[in-house]
């Protein structure tokens, strides 16, 4: 169930990149340099393209939650560093009294 949550993250995480840079860039020279009057960046094209970046957002999260929620279950509750000092504390000598 791990791996394929975890391949799953990985196609969300490549197809989200991908979805983003296809954006038509609102400014400034981090677009890919497609012309404005591409057919695949029209207003509704856009649109779609929002709409499918935010699913592919939202299934990348629940992908990722799940994917915590899963490998959670597999960690084994350890020891606390402080129950480790207290049992060093136990062997140390004690400082003999001044008489």
């Amino acid at each position: 169930m791990e791996n394929i949550l975890l391949v799953l993250n990985i196609v969300f995480a490549i197809i989200l990149v991908l979805l983003v840079l296809m954006q038509k860039s609102e400014g400034g020279a981090l677009g890919i340099g497609v012309s404005q009057e591409n057919l695949m960046f029209s207003k509704t094209a856009g649109n779609l393209m929002t709409k499918t970046t935010a699913i592919i957002a939202t299934l990348f999260i629940i992908c990722s939650l799940a994917l915590t929620i899963v490998s959670r279950g597999e960690l084994t509750p350890t020891s606390s560093v402080l129950d480790a000092v207290e049992e060093k504390t136990e062997d140390t000598p004690s400082i003999p009294e001044n008489d």
